[in-house]
């Protein structure tokens, strides 16, 4: 890693490993089918409202340390784009999963991570977890780190160090989320994963029409 990343390229690392391994039929994805996954509502914390140019000077850096990749596969008409963390870092699924997790909510404990990332590549126990989060803490270059416990909290919770040490002085303690709102959010993630492939093959339509009148046009 030649920098740590700021928000917008966290987000857009985080959005990239998550759309590969939850949507793969729709990967790599579109600048807009990109810029949607950074700015959904749920699975994110915080929320952003992130414009295309943003995601592009994102993407520019992410390209730039060897961390995303500009695709043009078979049959592509538009730019798209996709990850290279598991290449660059030599990661291995559950070690994606669990760092798009903390890439695209933050902090997290054990069984908050197991039951996100879940959706992504399957976790048996939180002894799994745990062991695949020290795995990765204990690499020549750390990647994730367990913070202190917060008060009024039973659990550590675990970050990841892509983008730095994160500053917790001043952050408020927040209870355990219950497995109600974690089902809402699990519901509230597949309604946005189905906007964004909606979105994009509407950008493959729209493309396909600009070639078909572009061809008409030869012969006109």
């Amino acid at each position: 890693m030649e920098k740590t990343l700021n928000e917008v390229e966290m987000r857009i690392l985080g959005a990239l490993i998550e759309k590969e391994m939850t949507t793969p039929d729709y990967y790599p994805l579109t600048l807009n089918g990109l810029t949607l996954a950074c700015n959904q509502k749920s699975n994110r914390a915080p929320v952003l409202a992130l414009d295309e140019t943003e995601v592009i000077r994102g993407l520019d850096t992410l390209r730039h340390q060897g961390l995303a990749l500009q695709s043009s596969g078979e049959g592509s008409r538009v730019p798209k784009y996709q990850h290279n963390l598991a290449a660059k870092l030599f990661l291995e699924p559950n070690e994606l999963a669990l760092l798009a997790e903390l890439l695209l909510r933050g902090p997290q404990t054990l069984g908050e991570l197991r039951s996100r990332a879940s959706r992504m590549t399957p976790f048996d126990d939180l002894s799994e977890v745990e062991t695949t989060l020290e795995e990765l803490a204990e690499r020549e270059t750390p990647l994730t780190l367990k913070l202190p416990r917060q008060p009024g909290r039973k659990e550590q919770r675990y970050a990841q160090l892509l983008g730095g040490v994160p500053e917790l002085e001043n952050e408020e303690s927040s209870p355990a989320p219950e497995a109600a709102r974690l089902r809402v959010e699990a519901e509230n993630s597949r309604l946005e994963q189905l906007e964004t492939e909606l979105s994009t093959l509407r950008e493959e339509v729209a493309a396909l029409k600009a070639e078909m009148a572009a061809f008409k046009a030869q012969f006109e």
